[in-house]
């Protein structure tokens, strides 16, 4: 049995994960293209293993400014509180975009294994933690290569050991005076001597650095935090790792976050909403989607593989002010679908097409399905839920609840 062998192969340490298998993908939006590492199925399950015992331990230990690959936290709580703190009047008005060169790729094993030490004390796990970090990967074209730095994309393990080396980037903010240990009168004070404030916001390798203060001190800031990336490997991107005002905007996990004076009013807030790469992305996945789709196709084949997409998109991008880009793809994705039935038809009229695929009206559909109207979905504003999100392990320490 697979598991019975796999379970004797670990408790007699016989147990070696193969090197990962490289798989190239293209970057979204460029032309770059980014390196997967695929576990085998065995090395998968050990990890996946291996996850749950360390994953409990290491998250009592992360602070809340993290978001990334954590149980019961996502993308939209990170831009939440970007938003919490940039509206007045916390007012933290100048933003350090953080942008990190591969940064799964360039992790240091000697920095991570010392972070994993200190809370992980059974040598096999910090023995199997060691081996997955130095597997070695299988390219391409077949060629057997070491891994000397990183953790390869791919793996389950992989989010958790970045979190875990990322992690020092946490505790330097936090830590630091004006960070988020800094009581509320402590800030206060320094803001009367002119001291800046900060706030740090990170999903996964995607981070953000809110400053209350002037454009030098995030200058400054900026500096520290690269010595402070510089000890576990990483560097910064000197032409990505920018410092705007909130006035000017920055683009954030998929998000244009920006101050703008309310229509009709001399008042100004802070507004979130799909940035124009995002948009760029999925106008070229539904024009990739019509292409791909051959014409001889019936309708209903591309309608199934446009509107999951566009559902997805769209229930990312709902929790925003999204109305007008949605009511501008709405229009876009119709143009498109219209376009793909012209050439579907080439020898027919709009008259003639409009009777056979919207029933005499305008909106294309299928016997089975309607092209999604991106303009009727809803948007709401997804609410800042505060640092204290619930852990999903139970307090084990507390009395259980009378039946």
């Amino acid at each position: 049995d697979f598991l019975d062998e796999l379970r004797c192969s670990i408790k007699n340490r016989s147990f070696r994960p193969l090197p990962v298998r490289e798989r190239m993908i293209p970057k979204p939006g460029t032309h770059k293209r980014r390196r997967l590492g695929i576990p085998s199925v065995a090395d998968r399950v050990v990890q996946a293993s291996l996850k749950l015992v360390l994953e409990p331990i290491f998250e009592a230990d992360f602070l809340p400014c993290s978001y990334g690959f954590r149980p019961k936290r996502r993308a939209h709580d990170a831009v939440a509180e970007v938003r919490h703190f940039t509206t007045r009047p916390r007012c933290y008005d100048w933003i350090v975009e953080g942008d990190i060169k591969a940064c799964f790729d360039e992790i240091d094993h000697t920095a991570l294994l010392g972070r994993v030490r200190r809370r992980i004390g059974d040598n096999r796990v910090l023995a199997l933690v060691k081996a997955f970090l130095k597997a070695g990967i299988l390219t391409e074209d077949r060629r057997l290569e070491d891994t000397t730095a990183g953790t390869p994309q791919g793996g389950i393990l992989s989010p958790l050991l970045a979190n875990v080396a990322l992690s020092v980037l946490d505790e330097f903010i936090a830590q630091a005076p004006g960070g988020w240990r800094t009581s509320n009168a402590e800030r206060e004070k320094r803001r009367r001597h002119g001291l800046p404030n900060f706030r740090l916001v990170r999903y996964a390798d995607d981070w953000c650095l809110m400053v209350k203060g002037t454009r030098a001190d995030a200058e400054a800031l900026r500096e520290e935090v690269a010595a402070v990336l510089a000890a576990i490997g990483l560097r910064l991107s000197p032409d990505k790792t920018l410092i705007t005002h909130i006035d000017e905007g920055l683009d954030f996990l998929g998000w244009r976050i920006q101050r703008h004076r309310k229509r009709g009013t001399s008042q100004h807030f802070i507004y979130t909403y799909p940035s124009k790469k995002a948009v760029l992305a999925v106008k070229r996945k539904v024009k990739m989607l019509c292409r791909q789709v051959s014409t001889s196709q019936p309708l209903d084949i591309l309608l199934r593989r446009v509107n999951p997409s566009l559902r997805g998109w769209c229930g990312y991008f709902r929790a925003g002010v999204s109305s007008a880009v949605f009511a501008y793809l709405s229009h876009y994705v119709w143009q498109t679908v219209w376009r793909w039935l012209r050439r579907k038809h080439l020898r027919s009229t709009w008259k003639q097409l409009r009777r056979r695929y919207c029933g005499g009206g305008w909106w294309p559909a299928s016997e089975h399905r309607e092209l999604i109207d991106l303009e009727k979905i809803g948007t709401t504003r997804y609410r800042y839920r505060g640092t204290v999100i619930p852990s999903p392990w139970p307090d084990t320490n507390e009395e259980p609840t009378a039946a």
